[in-house]
């Protein structure tokens, strides 16, 4: 079994900052794209940031230029370090996670963690 535990949200004022982690544990042999995931109240989830095996990284436009993505292979953990953040960053973020284990390659959720924007 394959694990993703989430950690590092929480509240913030407006302009602040949080760092995201998530932390594979499991029967991994090697994990493909990990990505950050959000779904705010009454809204669809969508992709945050992405971080291929090869460290190429896409980014919702929305998050262009304040949030960065990154990932310790050795740990196997992704991080999302969000900047100048505003109240419409409030949400839910979910890891997720493409992970190659015992000869197939399947798909990760995290549980989420709560990151919420005060104005």
């Amino acid at each position: 079994q394959v694990q993703l535990v989430e950690s590092g949200g929480g509240l913030v004022q407006a302009g602040g900052s949080l760092r995201l982690s998530c932390a594979a544990s499991g029967s991994i042999f090697s994990i493909n794209a990990m990505a950050w995931y959000r779904q705010a109240p009454g809204k669809q989830r969508e992709l945050v940031a992405r971080v291929t095996s090869g460290i190429i990284t896409n980014y919702a436009d929305s998050v262009k230029g304040r949030f960065f993505i990154s990932r310790d292979n050795a740990k196997n953990t992704v991080y999302l370090q969000m900047n100048s953040l505003k109240p419409e960053d409030t949400a839910v973020y979910y890891c997720n996670a493409d992970v190659h284990s015992r000869g197939f390659v399947n798909n990760y959720w995290g549980q989420g963690t709560q990151v919420t924007v005060s104005s």
